[in-house]
């Protein structure tokens, strides 16, 4: 890792959408240098589907902010349902670290008896999970990570964590996310 400050950073959300929904899903990202958002990214992925790493990894390096992106940050390790990200397959591609970030710990048991029993490509999702490592608690949040260790994860959650536990770049992504599909956002992600 290139900076320990990890100062500049995009955080992903994807849109909301109804449980009858298939098809694609929008995804948003939030550009920030420090606390001051610097621009937006936006995709889309297959929901439930298994582009989700892919996408984001050609969003990022397409953009112009690549350059000075310092950390990926994510809510949640699937995005459009279960369009799970392989974090190390990220990091990698993109030779940066991610972070994922949850407020609550997830039920594991819940997520293992869905993604095997009644998702397509549920096996391979599932190893995708298991891989991230297991939720860690730091500041206030849960973490899964990749190229970043849990102290410097929890430094970056108090950095960006501006008036809640969530960071920041988090936060925002959500905030538009669900502005922009519903006409209105709902402050809690």
């Amino acid at each position: 890792m290139r900076d320990s400050k990890l100062s500049h950073t995009i955080g992903f959300d994807d849109f909301p959408f109804l449980r009858s929904h298939r098809g694609d899903i929008q995804i948003v990202g939030t550009v920030y240098a420090g606390l001051k958002l610097e621009g937006i990214l936006s995709a889309k992925i297959r929901r439930d589907g298994a582009n989700s790493t892919r996408v984001i990894a050609q969003l990022v390096k397409n953009s112009k902010f690549y350059q000075h992106t310092q950390l990926i940050m994510l809510q949640g390790i699937a995005l459009g349902g279960f369009n799970v990200i392989d974090i190390h397959q990220l990091s990698a591609a993109l030779d940066r670290p991610v972070l994922v970030v949850s407020r609550r710990k997830p039920n594991l048991e819940k997520i293992e008896d869905a993604l095997l029993n009644r998702v397509p490509g549920g096996k391979r999702k599932w190893s995708l999970i298991q891989k991230a490592g297991p939720m860690e608690h730091v500041a206030g949040v849960y973490v899964q990570r990749a190229g970043l260790t849990l102290e410097q994860a929890g430094q970056v959650i108090q950095r960006f964590a501006s008036g809640s536990n969530i960071p920041e770049p988090l936060r925002a992504a959500h905030l538009i996310a669900g502005g922009v599909a519903t006409g209105e956002s709902r402050a809690r992600p």
